[in-house]
């Protein structure tokens, strides 16, 4: 991508209302613009890191097993009624009227919704066990928005919903996305812990969040250094709970900001949506269920909150918009054309560069621009370099560049055969 052409414009100065680094440094970067209070446009270099991001879930949903689905935001209120959510869930739903006069929630979870559409489909022991995920949007009738995307009205998640004949078989299935998501937040660059936590208004079965430890954090938990045990202040005893039940160790207390919650949802939603299905013995019985949620937008704050320094934000690898940013910084013929033909070897190779071409901005605006936007590798062409034959490469975490050859640097950034 031609920098001249991409559509984006940085600030200088972050939003006013903006208190953490991500919000800041993701709208001073033009990632996203809020267009209402929680609700936010993502722009072309921050859409690319929201796919990146969803295609990750992708890889290691579908490795475990799971099938994608899309289904509809707009929800009837019959189907909540029968499970007794419609006027007591917290937030509470959005609701709209259409022109008839009908009422339906705008989706902020769809266990009603993917438990009516998997009843008709589901008879025998032998269709199961099911797993089926999408990646869609949903809506919170939250009363505080804050931290950007940490906290909004609108937002993409990925939910798994699986479907077994007993809590045997459920557990297994749990344990994979417990692995699943481990991987998802491993590739994401984050140290994610697993922390015990309640299940608020979806189940009363203990449930697990995934939780990356950050100041900035509107959780609380209990957190082993030693061993990684961790429990939201919700199930834990802050005041009298000094060891680690699983190693004795000293418990710390840190803020944390949640990016995955699994449930055990039993028959919760299949009893009263009448879900069931007729086991080996000719016996009826409820489908057992679990869900799984990840907020991707919030995952792509906590990874910015986590990755940045004072000079902007340090994409990892994977979800970087895109993994080098190539620099020109002198205008004469012999720049360009180092330039152009290194821009055209890269894409040659697959690798996604995005090209400071532009003639009307300084070194150090360009320079300063970089490490802004955060893409992993800084490569320079300039006078020097094309008289050395050589690049300048720099990593972005790194505080010294380097010199080295098109064939070395190709070496570091060719994407890896899978």
């Amino acid at each position: 991508m031609r920098q001249s052409k991409l559509f984006y414009k940085t600030s200088k100065e972050a939003p006013k209302e903006a208190e953490i680094a991500s919000h800041k440094l993701l709208v001073k970067a033009d990632f996203i613009s809020q267009l209402a209070s929680g609700i936010y446009s993502f722009l072309p270099l921050g859409y690319k890191v929201h796919k990146k991001i969803a295609d990750i879930i992708r890889d290691e949903l579908d490795a475990i097993g799971s099938q994608e689905l899309f289904l509809p935001a707009l929800q009837p209120k019959e189907l909540w009624l029968k499970t007794d959510r419609w006027a007591h869930m917290d937030p509470p739903l959005i609701v709209v009227k259409d022109r008839h006069n009908r009422e339906f929630a705008l989706g902020m979870t769809h266990e009603e919704v993917i438990t009516d559409l998997v009843r008709p489909r589901i008879q025998s022991y032998k269709d199961l066990p099911v797993a089926l995920y999408q990646i869609q949007t949903k809506f919170r009738n939250e009363m505080r928005l804050t931290g950007g995307l940490l906290r909004t009205k609108e937002f993409a998640m990925a939910d798994l919903y699986s479907f077994h004949q007993d809590n045997e078989d459920l557990e297994k299935f749990f344990n994979k996305v417990l692995g699943a998501y481990d991987n998802i937040f491993r590739r994401c660059g984050l140290d994610a812990v697993k922390s015990e936590a309640s299940g608020g208004a979806f189940t009363k079965e203990k449930t697990y969040e995934f939780q990356v430890v950050s100041d900035v954090g509107e959780d609380k938990i209990l957190f082993c250094p030693k061993c990684k045990w961790a429990a939201n202040f919700e199930v834990a005893r802050p005041d009298t709970q000094k060891k680690c039940p699983q190693c004795g160790a000293e418990l710390v207390q840190k803020s944390s900001i949640e990016v995955g919650h699994t449930f055990r949802l039993g028959a919760k939603y299949s009893e009263p949506l009448s879900l069931s299905f007729v086991n080996k013995k000719g016996e009826k019985k409820n489908v057992i269920m679990g869900c799984y949620g990840i907020g991707v937008g919030r995952l792509m704050a906590t990874i910015a909150e986590i990755n940045h320094d004072n000079n902007g934000i340090i994409w990892p690898e994977e979800v970087a918009p895109f993994k080098a940013h190539l620099i020109q910084i002198e205008n004469s013929k012999k720049v360009k054309d180092a330039a152009e033909k290194l821009y055209l070897d890269l894409q040659k190779e697959d690798v996604e560069v995005l090209y400071d071409d532009r003639e009307d901005k300084t070194t150090g605006e360009k320079f300063a621009e970089s490490d802004l936007l955060g893409m992993p590798y800084r490569i320079v062409v300039s006078e020097r370099t094309v008289e050395k034959k050589k690049l300048e490469v720099r990593k972005r975490k790194d505080a010294k560049a380097e010199l080295m050859t098109e064939d070395s640097l190709m070496k570091i950034l060719k994407p890896k055969q899978k």
